[in-house]
């Protein structure tokens, strides 16, 4: 599976039944070439439509299943919601 399939698919955890979004970046062990983390974005910031201050950065162990349109994942989000992007 190629990284541009990955951001085509959305991202639904299972502990609680929400959308957390679509895969919008793919953290990577350069070295071995090894995928550590997807990031989706935080929900908006104004009425739904304004930027993203958050995001989700979901350990690639988490993830349960990957179907053809969702990835299927098994996190506590409290735990994976960084309040800040990295630069």
């Amino acid at each position: 599976m190629r990284i541009c399939e990955l951001r085509q698919k959305e991202v639904i955890n299972c502990k609680t039944c929400k959308r957390l979004g679509y895969v919008a970046d793919v953290e990577i062990e350069i070295k071995c070439g090894k995928v550590l983390a997807i990031i989706v974005p935080g929900p908006c910031r104004i009425w739904g439509i304004v930027g993203h201050d958050h995001e989700y950065v979901i350990p690639y162990n988490c993830i349960t299943q990957i179907g053809d349109d969702i990835i299927i994942v098994d996190v506590d989000e409290d735990k994976v919601y960084q309040n800040e992007k990295p630069c």
